[in-house]
């Protein structure tokens, strides 16, 4: 004879439950991070070039600092436009599938509850615990269970649009005022050096902290990281050099 199935109590299943939460929970705030990443890593990658490229067509610092203001400005807008864009959309897909779920919670809840079950036992779960934690957290908010199983989304709380926008904004903006100061500065006849370190090592670091979030070797996003900014600034210096000499 094959061993009972131990009995699953209800404190097992409210911490399965609250472990499940956490990490959706988790997930959503390690996303909004890396998000903050990117975004001042973009800052920081399209401004180095355009400002670099400006430097090399002309030593006018009023013309760099103009260049470099617009960029950023323009660049930050760009983001924020584009966040709050992709954001809503996604917003509006979450009520739409939500509005379904509701539907189809309403039609036939024995079905969705078995649904629901078929979801626990392919995350492993055995058939009794799985049925258990369904029928429990069905109980609580059917809707809830089937949003967070289905789609990985939190019924109550959604995305907002503004607030992602906002926080593009800000983290374009901060990534490209670094290499806005380190070509403006004082440091005249330095500033093309001091550009590309300062760009070096803040890309570094930038690559280094989304590589961690998202569970990836930092040693080849910091490289891939540095490949692209020197290339970029490589490439606009050039240009700014050809563009200037001709234009002389």
């Amino acid at each position: 004879m094959s061993a009972p199935e131990p009995e699953i109590s209800n404190q097992d299943v409210a911490l399965f439950a609250k472990q499940e939460f956490q990490r959706t929970a988790m997930a959503a705030r390690l996303n909004w991070l890396r998000a903050g990443v990117l975004g001042a890593n973009d800052g920081i990658m399209s401004t180095s070039g355009l400002v670099l490229g400006v430097a090399g067509a002309t030593t006018e610092s009023a013309a760099i600092l103009i260049a470099g203001v617009a960029a950023v400005v323009a660049g930050s807008i760009s983001m924020a436009g584009g966040e709050y864009a992709s954001v809503s959309a996604q917003k509006d897909s979450e009520k739409a599938a939500l509005a379904i779920e509701r539907q189809e919670l309403a039609a036939n809840p024995e079905l969705e509850l078995r649904e629901l079950t078929w979801f626990y036992e392919e995350k492993g779960l055995s058939p009794d615990t799985a049925a258990a934690v369904a029928k429990e957290l069905t109980a609580k908010d059917a809707l809830k269970a089937h949003a967070e199983a289905e789609f990985g989304i939190d019924s109550e709380n959604h995305v907002s649009p503004t607030q992602a926008a906002v926080s593009s904004f800000i983290a374009f903006a901060l990534g490209g005022m670094l290499p806005l100061v380190a070509v403006t500065g004082p440091w005249l006849d330095l500033r093309i050096q001091v550009t590309i370190i300062a760009t070096v090592l803040s890309l570094g670091l930038t690559g280094w902290i989304g590589a961690k979030l998202g569970g990836a070797k930092p040693m080849r996003a910091i490289v891939r990281n540095l490949f692209v900014s020197l290339l970029t600034m490589g490439i606009t210096y050039a240009i700014g050099l050809l563009v200037g000499t001709q234009l002389v």
